[in-house]
């Protein structure tokens, strides 16, 4: 086996594990530090993909700075409260059976028509590329998604006040 297979084997079980210590834990703050480690360990799968920026994107807005609020919306709502919030994992044997037929289902799909065995060549430089799309061909959703994380961020300072 070469180092990127090892890597890759490696990953896959952070992800996994730390996936299902996610959803398994009882403590939700757990939960949230668990789930920082998943989107760190998908950064590392971008990175043996040699997808630079995305491993990046992936670390600044999501293994950073999501996590980061969901923390203090927890830390936030934990005092408005005055108790632990804890969450219970219901219906787990449904959602197992649906996970365990949506991965028949990809197995099958793999098996059907396999990966190409070389990689494609890619010719100019990825994060060039990705920006002058976002800055041109994309900039509407791109700033329609930017209108929508402050609606939201709106939304949760609107819900997380106290009512007075």
């Amino acid at each position: 086996m070469t180092g990127d297979v090892l890597a890759f084997w490696g990953l896959a079980l952070l992800l996994v594990g730390s996936a299902l210590a996610v959803v398994l834990s009882k403590n939700l703050f757990h939960a949230v530090l668990w789930l920082a480690l998943a989107l760190t360990g998908t950064a590392g799968v971008f990175l043996l993909l040699e997808a630079e920026f995305l491993a990046a994107i992936q670390l600044l807005l999501y293994a950073g700075g999501i996590v980061t609020i969901v923390v203090f919306a927890i830390v936030v709502t934990e005092r408005l409260v005055g108790e632990r919030i804890s969450q219970t994992s219901r219906r787990i044997a449904g959602g197992a059976v649906v996970a365990a037929a949506l991965l028949g289902l990809i197995v099958s799909a793999i098996v059907e028509r396999p990966l190409a065995p070389a990689e494609p060549s890619i010719g100019a430089d990825l994060t060039r590329t990705i920006g002058e799309l976002v800055q041109t061909r994309f900039v509407l959703p791109f700033e329609l998604l930017a209108v929508l994380m402050l609606a939201a961020l709106m939304g949760a300072v609107y819900f997380a006040r106290p009512d007075d």
